[in-house]
This record gives structure tokens, sequence and C-alpha cells, in this order.
């Protein structure tokens, strides 16, 4: 995995870039992080676990 786990940039949001608010609320919902990647494909579970693991 290239790039950084999180991009601060208020200009940029599409592509492959998923608000991390969207994984927490996921999370504080109740939903796995499989259930997540599901429905977010362009991101990798390895992502997810640098994100938690910093946070």
């Amino acid at each position: 995995m290239e790039g950084h786990i999180i991009n601060i940039d208020p200009e940029i949001l599409g592509g492959t870039r998923v608000p991390i608010k969207n994984l927490f609320d996921y999370l504080e919902s109740g939903e796995t992080i499989d259930y997540f990647l599901d429905d977010f494909s362009a991101v990798q579970r390895d992502q997810v676990i640098k994100l938690l693991e910093v946070c």
C-alpha cells in the first residue's frame, strides 16, 4: 500500500477516497469491518486496521 492512510483536504472527495466518518459511523452502529469493506470496496482491510491503530 502506498501513500497516506489519512488525507485532509476539503477540496478532495471522490474517486477512491472515503471519509473516515463513514467507517466510524459503521462501527458505532454495530456493523463489522467486513460489512464496511463490502460497501466501500476501494478501501483495503490493512488501511482500516492502520487507521484504527492510530486512533
